[in-house]
């Protein structure tokens, strides 16, 4: 049978001391005398009381609680983001209560609803694939709780976020594909509405047209969730072109594992007929055969510095501060997946 929680009042009615005597007694207060102090604290243990440290927050009106929300932490990107974002938190003596979404719109939604009815002090999020507007974080902002994004956000929004460089790791990825001699790269992209694949995708153009080749739509193929399936589905499509591609580059690391493993079934060889490039830096990226060359992404600096300019903004409760943006540069990860062509 499990053991119940004495309460203050509990303690109270059993001295037949005020709540309020009670209340300071446990807190140490000066004009609580020690006799009465220690009365308070032997009845206390002995009837299991435990301290409520939420409602003793929310009565000076903070829980010290911070709301994360996710798509998912099945991966390596959204883990190190959270161990980025619980690591700065815990240090500024602020717990982290996170939701997962799992990439479904209304999921996200009740996760909001979840962490109003919490009272946490603010909101990190990184929005699901299926999310196509803000509307329900409008109730986040009437309430004028700090709300940061980071990774995701929608194309347009003005909010204050931290993001990496994703058009700069396009284009990296990309025109380090174009130095090992490509000349024919397909692109496998994700949802355009959401700005890490707009601008991923953004960044293959730029490295095209500056090695002065055209954008061909065949070689681009966009899918709603950057699978493996995905991946395996979107090189069958580009195998069956008149010409197929001589690299690859996936604006994602699960979408390329997925066509690196088509192209194998194909009997064709990576690098060699065929280069490939990731995004995202995934622990399956180093452990792949070959090894996949990859973006890193700057995970766990990207919790921290989300969970700083939320901070900033909950120190600043009641003012009205303009939407910050904080952008990290990608790390080109080069591996064997891209190697050069060997001539035989």
């Amino acid at each position: 049978m499990a053991l119940k929680h004495a309460s203050i009042s509990d303690i109270a009615k059993e001295l037949n001391l005020a709540v309020s005597t009670v209340s300071r007694a446990l807190s140490g207060h000066s004009r609580i005398s020690e006799a009465t102090r220690a009365r308070v604290w032997e009845l206390a243990e002995q009837l299991n009381y435990q301290p409520n440290h939420l409602a003793a927050a929310l009565r000076k009106g903070r829980s010290n609680t911070l709301g994360v929300i996710v798509p998912n932490i099945d991966g390596h990107f959204f883990a190190l983001v959270v161990k980025g974002i619980e690591a700065v938190a815990n240090q500024a003596g602020f717990n982290v209560m996170l939701c997962q979404s799992n990439e479904d719109y209304a999921h996200e939604a009740k996760n909001v609803e979840t962490l109003i009815n919490a009272q946490v002090d603010g909101i990190l999020v990184s929005l699901a694939r299926t999310t196509h507007d803000f509307k329900h974080f409008e109730k986040v902002r009437q309430r004028n709780m700090p709300l940061v994004f980071f990774d995701r956000i929608l194309n347009g929004s003005e909010v204050s976020a931290v993001v990496v460089d994703d058009q700069a790791g396009g284009y990296l990825a990309t025109r380090h594909l174009l130095q090992q001699g490509r000349r024919r790269i397909a692109h496998l992209g994700g949802p355009q509405h959401l700005n890490i694949y707009k601008d991923r995708y953004e960044g293959y153009c730029q490295a095209l047209r500056e090695a002065g080749l055209s954008v061909e739509e065949d070689l681009v193929v966009l899918s709603k969730d950057m699978s493996l399936a995905d991946g395996a589905v979107s090189v069958r499509q580009l195998l069956a072109l008149p010409e197929r591609p001589d690299a690859i580059f996936s604006a994602g690391d699960f979408t390329a594992v997925g066509a690196l493993q088509a192209l194998k079934e194909h009997g064709l060889r990576v690098p060699h007929d065929v280069a490939l490039g990731g995004f995202g830096n995934e622990t399956f990226s180093s452990l792949t055969e070959p090894q996949l060359t990859t973006i890193d992404q700057q995970c766990e600096e990207m919790g921290g510095a989300a969970v700083r300019l939320l901070l900033e903004m909950v120190q600043q409760a009641g003012h009205r501060l303009a939407p910050r943006k904080i952008v990290l540069e990608p790390h080109l990860l080069m591996r064997e997946s891209s190697g050069r062509r060997q001539h035989a």
